[in-house]
């Protein structure tokens, strides 16, 4: 089996990496020397391309794309062409220019793309399954982004690029409960603001309001200013509310659920389609773009005040 790297742009693909190395021959792409370094010291017996179009060349079995957001769709239309299924890592969008071409793309291959938080596929949350009396559900996602203040990765900072801390890290969020209640879901409202990294571009905390067609509504917490990492689900009824909690705990790989996204992609390159419904992914996108949209202006405010 041969996975290809498109990109090395956040830590994801390290990770991923570890995993994919155990089933395949991996091969790499990455226009950041250090970042490629870094790759080729774990893995040594990697093919390095020149140039994507060196990546794609030979063909793959399938390719795990990690570039900077606003480059996601560049990248994609090109690997679309092999027929090879893709797990692009999250955000794949954080605009809605950015969206809508993605849409426009991924719409006619959707089976062969996935895209999606790992929390997903935690084991935690991943068998889980939500009753028809839900009232309300809520998302806490704890997860710091103090590192960005440092000018770690700026683009992910950056409202206009990727998205911020609503999008970058909301996703964890709005990605759990547009899986238990689907993706007939609008955004009510969202804001956010700066309580301790103060070098940052976006926020480092954040809310938003849900309100699904069904009328069940739901609320996303993002706590980018935080000593510890974990996500919780909240799920109420009238009787009782019953939490979902998704930790590393002893095996991080296992418990934040990235093996267990690595093992539904490898499905895809056995023959399986995606695992998450484009409409899904798309609803997920939607709701964080429109929250970015929405926060933008009252965040400028609460800087000024």
């Amino acid at each position: 089996m041969r996975i290809a790297f498109a990109g090395l742009a956040t830590s994801h693909p390290f990770t991923d990496a570890r995993t994919l190395a155990r089933h395949a021959e991996l091969s790499v792409w990455e226009e950041d020397a250090e970042r490629l370094a870094r790759f080729t010291a774990e893995h040594p017996h990697a093919r390095v391309a020149r140039d994507l179009d060196d990546l794609l060349a030979p063909g793959a079995d399938g390719i795990v794309l990690t570039v900077q957001t606003p480059r996601v769709a560049d990248v994609l239309e090109p690997v679309l062409t092999l027929g090879a299924p893709c797990f692009v890592n999250k955000p794949a969008a954080a605009t809605r220019a950015q969206l809508e071409r993605l849409d426009a793309l991924v719409s006619p291959h959707s089976e062969k793309v996935l895209t999606s938080s790992v929390l997903r596929f935690a084991p935690a949350f991943a068998g889980y399954s939500i009753g028809s009396q839900v009232m309300s559900v809520r998302a806490t996602v704890r997860h710091d982004v103090g590192l960005w203040a440092t000018g770690y990765n700026p683009w992910q900072d950056d409202p206009a690029e990727g998205g911020g801390t609503l999008v970058t890290m909301g996703i964890h969020g709005v990605e759990l409960l547009v899986a238990l209640l689907g993706p007939h879901v609008r955004l009510a409202g969202a804001a956010g603001s700066l309580r301790r990294h103060k070098g940052l571009r976006s926020e480092d905390t954040g809310v938003m309001a849900l309100i699904w067609e069904s009328g069940v509504t739901g609320v996303v917490e993002i706590l980018g200013a935080t000593d510890v990492e974990s996500y919780t689900v909240s799920v109420h009824t009238a009787e009782d509310t019953e939490q979902i909690v998704i930790e590393s705990g002893a095996d991080v790989l296992k418990g934040l659920g990235y093996e267990g996204t690595i093992d539904a992609f490898l499905s895809m390159v056995h023959g399986a389609p995606s695992p998450v419904p484009w409409g899904e992914t798309r609803a997920i996108l939607n709701i964080l773009i429109s929250a970015r949209e929405s926060a933008t202006r009252p965040l400028m405010e609460v800087e000024r005040m």
